[in-house]
């Protein structure tokens, strides 16, 4: 079970990594203006994101940008076709996240929140300086491997994710994939180190992720997993429209296959996959301004507006396709949520689970 412990990064673990922390104090961090609590949530997303909106990107610059994996994926220009379904756009007909601008956008401000967390580190645990290939499973916009492929050079990154809507402008020892990771591995290399983040509710055999994931780490490689749970409040509402959007979401998700929250962070899944748990810590997240601990502000600043963007992105499609809900109500539950978690003195707050688990075995 999760050790619940509170806000300090340095009791994380980051502070051992061997990544230097002069060089990551400020790794990718930009303090958004001033936000309180109670101003009005798009207003408070514009400041806090400032310049870090995610340009798009053509299919021919896709195309340069990615490369396929060795399962040989196409890379057709019909790859980069995306749905367009309740006036977002998806990556394909099953994935419940949306991957439009608006969803590209949150996710920059994730990365922030996750840095803000780890004082600036990149990962709860450290890399080795001698890792030699590094693999970031669900990369999203790639914030995380580019700044790892940044600061190790000499290193070979690869980042996959079942769509490519990356940067072209990388570091030349960084390369993206288009890849399912439900399905099997097919790398000829073993990794040092695999990365996978904020990718709850994305697969429904998490146990064959984690014996691919083995399968691929050199012995005494390691696996890191970080990711949030369900958002909750610290003083109770009596018939609060947050039980009834956890409540939906977490019944849609049960219906198309999968499950929300950090079910998929079990210490048995992973030693059954071959694993030796190293270490598990559980963040508890202010989501706002409120807490009086300056340490917990930033973080909690960036954590609120991904939570508030978050609401639709989680629930469009899942309530839409598995609950036939309209999207009319979707977004009016989540209007409504919105509401209610900036409300003075509700106090909302989500858990942030990191796990960290070694290959010792082959």
């Amino acid at each position: 079970m999760a050790e619940s412990i509170q806000f300090d990064p340095q009791s994380s673990g980051a502070g051992d990594n061997t990544e230097h922390a002069d060089e990551q104090s400020a790794a990718g961090l930009q303090s958004p203006a001033s936000t309180h609590p109670s101003l009005e949530k798009s207003q408070a997303f514009d400041q806090a994101v400032g310049g870090y909106r995610t340009p798009r990107i053509s299919p021919e610059e896709k195309l340069i940008a990615c490369r396929s994996s060795t399962k040989s994926l196409s890379l057709s220009g019909s790859v980069f076709e995306q749905i367009q379904e309740n006036d977002r756009e998806y990556a394909n007909q099953s994935y419940f996240m949306p991957c439009d601008e608006k969803e590209q956008t949150r996710l920059a401000v994730v990365h922030q929140c996750f840095t803000s967390m780890l004082s600036g580190q990149l990962s709860f645990q450290n890399i080795p300086r001698s890792a030699k290939r590094i693999l970031d499973v669900g990369t999203g916009i790639g914030d995380w491997a580019i700044a790892v492929a940044e600061r190790f050079p000499n290193a070979e990154v690869v980042a996959t994710d079942i769509t490519c809507f990356q940067p072209t402008d990388v570091p030349p020892n960084l390369f993206f994939e288009i890849d399912d990771a439900q399905e099997e591995w097919t790398y000829t290399e073993p990794f040092d180190f695999i990365h996978l983040r904020g990718l709850s509710g994305a697969f429904s055999n998490w146990a064959a992720v984690y014996k691919e994931a083995h399968k691929h780490l050199q012995v005494n490689g390691i696996l890191e997993l970080a990711d949030f749970g369900v958002i909750t409040t610290t003083q109770p509402i009596a018939d609060s429209y947050l039980s009834i959007y956890n409540g939906a979401c977490v019944s849609a998700a049960e219906k198309a296959g999968t499950t929300l929250g950090l079910d998929h962070m079990k210490k048995t899944l992973l030693e059954s996959a071959g694993f030796s748990l190293a270490k598990t810590r559980t963040l508890d997240i202010p989501l706002g301004t409120w807490s009086s601990d300056p340490r917990k502000k930033l973080a909690g600043k960036m954590a609120l507006i991904s939570a508030l963007e978050g609401l639709e992105a989680t629930s469009l499609r899942l309530l839409t396709q598995h609950m036939d809900w309209k999207a009319e109500d979707v977004r009016d539950l989540c209007d409504k949520v919105q509401e209610e978690l900036m409300r003075p003195g509700v106090q909302p707050t989500i858990p942030c689970q990191f796990m960290v688990a070694r290959k010792l075995i082959i």
